[in-house]
């Protein structure tokens, strides 16, 4: 479902792009054409830099180091280069090309579970599925839908992922999560009651753990859930053991532009890694991430980390 609106998205505004350009060009306005096809196939960028704003703005006495302007404006433009490539390429017309990977000799070896976030797919994950499957380490990317459900409507998913690892494997796997995913993974993971050990390891990226700011102008159900001292997080922290958290590995920035003011995005009592500079989306591509992965991995053969760019698939 997502893949298909993101198509849709994508090619209409190239393609409202494209018609302004041509209606202003012909009628002798150059300027305006080109200004005006700039605009819409750039504006997000735009956007992106209210997000940074308004981090900014909610810092307030969040106990995370407060990001310079020079900061801001690096994960501004990292930012503004990963988002296009996710949303505009892998994920609406390649969230497939990497299919899940269960060799048959994953017995004994340990399994990894890809988890993405709001408003995205499994082609979040490409550079990583690329890599992970070249190393020949059992892995499964899920697609959370409903888009716009509850977060509680994603245990299922998460729980079939888990057990085609276990079957496969043997082992309980890592997962990595990104942004709401964490909180999906969070939400299954407390189903299984007490110290589960189902689970070896969980690594999240820019999870919302304690709500972000920006949820409050959301409506989707899956967004109210990350509002921050939202009922549902407060219960979902009561279902938790305490000692938990120190199975998480939380990685967050202070310029993380979904996911303020910063320490929204640890856990306490977990191993809380601070990526200074980065925005939310670009996290993913980041090779600490990776590295944590592959220490989790354990003595499996290691391949170097995920590249922001996939080449397109081979023509036939």
């Amino acid at each position: 479902m997502l893949a298909r609106l993101q198509q849709v998205t994508t090619l209409g505004a190239l393609l409202l792009a494209a018609l302004w350009a041509w209606l202003f060009a012909r009628a002798g306005h150059p300027g305006w054409a080109v200004a005006g096809a700039l605009l819409v196939v750039g504006g997000y960028a735009l956007v992106l830099g209210l997000e940074f704003a308004l981090l900014r703005h909610a810092h307030g006495n969040d106990p995370t180091p407060l990001a310079t302007p020079a900061q801001l404006l690096r994960a501004w433009w990292g930012e503004v280069r990963s988002a296009p490539t996710v949303f505009c390429w892998r994920q609406p017309f390649f969230s497939e090309r990497f299919p899940d990977s269960l060799p048959p000799d994953s017995l004994g070896r340990r399994g990894v579970l890809l988890v993405h976030g709001f408003v995205c797919n499994r082609g979040l994950w490409n550079p990583w599925l690329a890599r992970l499957r070249q190393a020949g380490v059992p892995v499964v990317a899920v697609n959370l839908e409903p888009v716009f459900g509850r977060i509680d409507d994603y245990v299922p998913r998460i729980e079939a992922a888990v057990r085609r690892l276990e079957q496969h494997t043997g082992l309980p796997p890592v997962v990595v999560a990104h942004s709401m995913g964490g909180l999906a993974v969070r939400r299954w993971w407390a189903e299984q009651g007490g110290d589960s050990e189902r689970l070896h390891h969980a690594i999240t990226l820019g999870t919302p753990h304690h709500g972000t700011w920006l949820a409050r102008f959301a409506m989707t159900p899956n967004a109210r859930q990350m509002r921050q001292q939202s009922r549902w997080l407060r219960d979902l922290a009561a279902r938790e053991p305490a000692a938990r958290s120190a199975r998480f590995t939380c990685f967050y920035s202070h310029c993380d532009n979904i996911v303020f003011p910063p320490s929204t995005a640890t856990l306490r009592g977990a191993d809380n890694r601070h990526l200074p500079g980065v925005a939310h989306v670009h996290m993913a591509e980041m090779p600490e991430p990776w590295a944590e992965l592959q220490r989790w991995l354990g003595p499996q053969p290691a391949v170097p980390g995920p590249s922001p760019t996939i080449p397109p698939p081979m023509r036939s």
